[in-house]
């Protein structure tokens, strides 16, 4: 695509823009919450540290492994209707958090924010992918929402944290009641993103795990989504640690201007990326995207020679970011068809493995030395690279031939 024939990143169809505003209400609630998550478990149970890392990390391992059923119960019965028993169940969940106070109780709740999870990221997935451009740049702005709640959510979080539970609880509680209340009020316009339900109900109950299991374009991005993931969990697990080591009580000082500049810099960028992307193509910017890891993990171990290197090293980072994150949703966009969009994002979400698995791995080999760590890392990022590419090497897996029901683009 030519870029003077390219529509601005921020140009945005009504359906997006309505989309893209429970994103950001989806993703304000979630930081809002789950960074103190962690600092909660540990004041208000008895639980030890793994014990508590569980906890936290089994929210992203529900979604990880549950993802497709929740994709395939949206590719059966719709998105909007199971978005909002998600939704209902989430302002359920941080209520009563709010008020519960033994143990066990806590520890379920946490447990269910998982499941509420799984009710509404596929079918949020997949209605932005409905009114998508081919390439899925609409993942982009996505993209760009989360940062944006990655640095409003903690603000808003951290300032009620103290004041109490049912202050604290009551913001993502809150904010998921007016993403509820945005799908009840524009259901119509929700609804009509939809495949039609008679093509719905004429899938086999097996036919979208058949199709998704066999595509080994899907299989090739999601296993490219975990080893994304994997490198990417070091910045808020192993990095924090490496840097104790070197600057002791300044730490949390440092680390929190690092977080607050990748965040920052992660909305400034995305544009120029998207720029860039149309001009050097997808896979040049696969390989860029891996690069730049790979000398934000040399600037992060060349930091005890100057602070400097590490603020040279988020910038580094936040590009890498910023070009890979939003791929593996880009890329299954472009290969799912409407009717199995649902049950491909939901299996999208073993991604999120890396993020359980990331921390792990990163503990070992820092234990191992400095420079086992980020030699692993910088070079390990470089395995998404063929798989990401691989997306691009086959066609889509053949299914039962059926009238055209895709409902045509607003934008």
């Amino acid at each position: 695509m030519a870029d003077e024939a390219r529509a601005p990143l921020w140009r945005l169809s009504p359906a997006q823009r309505l989309l893209e505003g429970g994103a950001l209400l989806n993703s304000l609630a979630f930081f809002a919450a789950m960074p103190f998550a962690p600092l909660y478990l540990s004041e208000h149970t008895a639980l030890g540290k793994p014990a508590v890392g569980a906890v936290v990390g089994a929210v992203a391992l529900t979604a990880a492994f549950g993802g497709l059923l929740g994709g395939m119960i949206v590719d059966r019965l719709g998105a909007v209707p199971l978005m909002r028993v998600g939704l209902l169940l989430y302002v359920a969940v941080y209520a009563l958090l709010a008020m519960a106070r033994t143990a066990k109780a806590i520890i379920v709740l946490f447990l269910l924010l998982g499941v509420a999870r799984l009710m509404v990221e596929p079918g949020a997935k997949k209605l932005l992918s409905q009114v998508a451009d081919g390439e899925g740049r609409v993942f982009r702005v996505r993209y760009m929402t989360l940062c944006a709640g990655a640095i409003g959510g903690p603000a808003i979080g951290g300032a009620l944290y103290q004041v109490g539970a049912v202050a604290f609880f009551a913001v993502p509680a809150g904010f998921y009641a007016a993403y509820l209340v945005l799908v009840l009020l524009r259901h119509a316009d929700l609804a009509a993103l939809q495949p039609p339900s008679a093509a719905r109900g004429r899938a086999s109950p097996r036919s979208p795990v058949a199709a998704t299991l066999r595509d080994r374009r899907l299989l090739a991005v999601v296993t490219a989504g975990i080893v994304v993931f994997f490198v990417f969990s070091q910045m808020e697990s192993m990095i924090p640690l490496y840097m104790k080591g070197r600057y002791g009580d300044r730490t949390e000082e440092y680390f929190a201007a690092l977080f607050i500049a990748n965040a920052v810099l992660a909305l400034a960028l995305q544009l120029p990326i998207d720029r860039v992307s149309a001009r050097l193509g997808r896979n040049v910017m696969v390989v860029a995207g891996a690069l730049n890891f790979t000398v934000a993990f040399a600037c992060f171990w060349a930091s005890p020679s100057g602070l400097a290197w590490l603020y040279v090293g988020i910038v580094f980072w936040t590009i890498g970011e910023g070009i890979l994150l939003p791929m593996p949703d880009m890329a299954v966009h472009e290969m799912a068809d409407d009717e199995h969009k649902g049950a491909y994002f939901g299996l999208s979400e073993v991604r999120q493995l890396g993020f359980f698995l990331g921390p792990f791995a990163g503990g070992f080999l820092l234990d191992a030395g400095t420079m086992p760590y980020f030699a692993v890392m910088g070079t390990f990022i470089f395995l998404c690279v063929p798989l990401l590419l691989r997306r691009t090497s086959a066609q889509p897996v053949a299914t039962a031939p059926e009238e055209d029901t895709r409902v045509p683009n607003p934008t």
